[in-house]
């Protein structure tokens, strides 16, 4: 960015963890001076922590000043190849639930969200300590599916060798259009039209997968003068056609799919503004 940016300042990187990101935003909120100098980068799924009305929360996510984001961070479902669940209509129909697993609550939520719209039923084993450990679980047999980020999932091991030997398939996505890296595995979208949910289900989706959309997004205090922000996205979004970047990218084998500020802002407003029977149910899948 700071090639953009008049004088090209230097940008300094300060990590400060805790809280799953709850920590970074309430300073960039509350300490951080509005003058364009300090901004943040949060995980994608720091918006639910305000949905559910976490104590911990001291920030309100529609008035941060929003840069942009360089990626989406969209979900796969993915199965064993040999169990017998080809689709999320078999498990509909399943007299005994798939074990899928986790290392927690938020590694289950798509498994939630694809009960509370299309009433399709999991057996979730939690218990693992992370992500590499529940794709061995899967080799294992002791689980046969988890949720997981979709850009990972194509990136690393262990899954491009059960690409080459079909040791596994892809049961649903979460990108409004199917990825081009899994072009036969159907979007919950078209999941819930082909089962007819209903319009609060379907707000209940777009709440709970709009972390999705907001990537890993930059943003700023609120407050920060109109000229400031203007710089700033302006900036984040040259840099995100910058061909040296994308060429790192492409040899790191990383998704670019940026949404400006202006998107980030709007979404930020959309995803909040929720019933609160919505809010509920959300809050149901995301275990609180």
């Amino acid at each position: 960015m700071s090639k953009y940016i008049a004088g090209n300042p230097d940008i300094i990187v300060q990590s400060m963890p805790g809280a799953g990101g709850v920590i970074a935003s309430n300073h960039v909120y509350n300490v951080a001076k509005p003058d364009g100098l300090t901004v943040g980068m949060v995980l994608p799924f720091l918006v639910f922590d305000q949905v559910v009305g976490r104590k911990e929360v001291r920030f309100d996510y529609r008035k941060f000043q929003w840069i942009g984001t360089q990626e989406k961070y969209y979900q796969l479902l993915y199965m064993r190849a040999d169990a017998p669940f080809k689709s999320v209509g078999d498990i509909i129909k399943a007299k005994e639930p798939p074990k899928c697993g986790g290392s927690g609550t938020i590694s289950g939520v798509l498994n939630n969200l694809l009960e509370e719209t299309l009433g399709a039923k999991f057996n979730m084993v939690l218990g693992y300590r992370d992500g590499p450990e529940t794709d061995l679980g899967v080799e294992r047999r002791e689980v046969v599916c988890r949720s997981m980020d979709l850009v990972s999932h194509f990136v690393r091991e262990p899954f491009l060798t059960w690409h080459k030997t079909g040791f596994d398939r892809h049961l649903v996505q979460t990108p409004r259009k199917r990825d081009h890296r899994t072009p036969d595995t159907p979007t919950i979208w078209e999941l819930m039209d082909e089962y007819h949910t209903p319009q609060v289900g379907r707000r209940v989706a777009q709440t709970v997968l709009a972390s999705g959309e907001f990537g890993r997004p930059m943003m700023a205090p609120p407050g920060t003068p109109a000229e400031r922000v203007k710089i700033l996205r302006e900036a984040y979004a040259t840099a995100m056609k910058d061909p040296e970047l994308i060429a790192e990218a492409k040899k790191s084998r990383l998704d670019m799919d940026p949404s400006t500020g202006e998107e980030l802002q709007a979404l930020a407003n959309e995803v909040l503004n929720q019933p609160a029977e919505v809010v509920e149910r959300v809050k149901r899948i995301l275990g609180q």
